[in-house]
């Protein structure tokens, strides 16, 4: 353990002056400090714009330059303190709740380095800083995020906290079932159509279930431990998604008995992000912790067999290491030749680390939707 203080805000500089009258009425607020504490001792000081109460996570980066009403919201962040590497956060407000990927925040934290408090957006309900505060979730503005990036990038995700007045102790997230956390607890039913897709809700994206009723498919949602092959389950479906969600995909164990069950009885079977690591585990493969992970909407990902890379949208700590017996490759992340997707070499299972839902975009790979629902209804070759 070291202690070094890395100050990441010059709040009392006359740079401040420099951000223009767009953010004055905020600016002329009597600041409230707080103080973002990593694991190893090392610190880095920001002005507050959210909730003034102490929170503990792992500290993780989002490349992403939009999209942070989505990433907030998106139960994959559930027990992480982001950063966005993007230098200027809250331009544009925040959009009413049927455009959020769930109905709250949940990130543990948000740092930030240009926080803007005067919206201008058609959408825009509210500012960044009111929701964080109504949802009590800290927020600080530091200057440095470039510094602390490189710092994770460095040393690797990290526990932190986020404290005030008071100190907390730190928490790994990762120790928990998150799944359990996030998920629904109840069924519930979308869209109509002549296919059926039973959707398991390890902390389910809307716009999962969005991309699938917008292809009039009728998806029938699941909590992550519902078994789907017991008497008690009194609908029929034609395949299964695995959704995406947060921290350890060994800790979501019962959703990894139910799809080894839907393989074994020869159910088309698709994962997205999580549902790709659980999906693997249930066919015999392993997972493994990156030591960064990937975080934004500019992933490339390359397609096996093809000189094709997609852009794609990705939120997760861990990934697939060994590949299930009988599976091959489908993409590759082409950063650290990490693994982003796998298919069975005769049988209707696959999955893709990434979304291709992929809100807030971009919309590159909103195919492999059609290839799921082309081999739950039999007609590909």
């Amino acid at each position: 353990m070291h202690n070094t203080n890395i100050s990441g805000n010059l709040l009392e500089s006359p740079q401040l002056e420099e951000r223009g009258a767009s953010n004055q009425s905020w600016q002329e607020e009597t600041p409230v400090y707080g103080a973002l504490v990593l694991e190893d001792g090392t610190c880095f000081e920001g002005r507050s714009f959210g909730y003034q109460g102490a929170s503990a996570g792992e500290v993780v980066f989002c490349t992403g330059m939009v999209g942070y009403p989505e990433a907030l919201t998106d139960a994959s962040f559930a027990g992480q303190i982001l950063t966005m590497t993007f230098p200027l956060m809250g331009n544009y407000g925040v959009p009413d709740e049927s455009l959020w990927e769930d109905n709250k925040i949940h990130v543990s934290g948000l740092i930030v380095s240009n926080y803007v408090d005067t919206p201008s957006h058609p959408q825009s309900k509210m500012s960044l800083g009111e929701w964080l505060r109504s949802e009590k979730v800290p927020a600080l503005e530091i200057k440095d995020t470039r510094l602390l990036t490189q710092y994770i990038r460095t040393h690797g995700a990290m526990l932190g906290k986020i404290v005030f007045d008071e100190d907390i102790p730190f928490h790994d997230p990762n120790t928990e079932n998150l799944v359990a956390q996030v998920s629904g607890t109840e069924v519930q039913r979308y869209g109509e159509g002549e296919t059926t897709i039973a959707l398991i809700d390890c902390g389910a994206k809307r716009n999962i279930v969005r991309s699938l009723v917008a292809k009039h498919i009728r998806v029938i949602t699941v909590p992550w431990d519902y078994d789907l092959f017991s008497p008690e389950c009194d609908f029929d479906f034609d395949g299964i998604l695995i959704s995406n969600g947060p921290g350890n995909p060994k800790m979501a164990d019962k959703a990894v008995a139910t799809v080894r069950e839907s393989m074994k009885r020869g159910i088309p079977t698709m994962g997205i992000c999580l549902g790709h690591q659980i999906l693997s585990l249930a066919a015999g493969g392993d997972t493994y912790k990156l030591k960064f992970g990937h975080r934004s909407q500019n992933q490339p990902a390359l397609m096996q067999g093809s000189k094709r890379c997609y852009i794609t949208t990705q939120n997760h700590g861990f990934a697939v290491g060994t590949l299930p017996q009988d599976f091959d490759a489908w993409f590759i992340n082409a950063n650290d030749g990490s693994n982003e997707g796998i298919r069975h070499r005769s049988l209707p299972f696959f999955s893709v680390q990434f979304h291709p839902e992929a809100a807030p975009g971009p919309e590159d790979t909103d195919w492999i939707f059609d290839y799921f629902l082309e081999r739950v209804r039999g007609e590909h070759e």
